[in-house]
């Protein structure tokens, strides 16, 4: 059986533009998303519980689609950004 994560799209992509550019996402950075064949970012499943497990982590910033910040139903003690494509992504970590 194969099991596929489309949340985890969105990392990918910038960590493939920030080796081509030569930069670095900081460890304390989670980054949620399905990227789209047109470049949209996708809401996720279970983006609540997402959060609880990164702050639990430790993670400091996370980036999510905004489609799924505008439902958000806790607070959390993260610096949440939420962005509508790839290009608002690539902007949030610096690229």
């Amino acid at each position: 059986m194969k099991i596929t994560e489309p949340s985890v799209d969105l990392g990918i992509a910038l960590v493939i533009a920030s080796s081509y550019k030569n930069t670095y996402i900081p460890k304390d950075m989670a980054i949620i998303g399905e990227v789209g064949l047109t470049g949209e970012i996708r809401s996720v499943n279970m983006i609540d519980k997402r959060l609880k497990e990164a702050e639990r982590l430790g993670i400091k910033k996370c980036i999510i689609p905004e489609n799924n910040k505008k439902i958000l139903k806790d607070t959390y003690k993260l610096d949440i950004i939420g962005v509508k494509n790839i290009n608002d992504a690539l902007r949030a970590v610096g690229i």
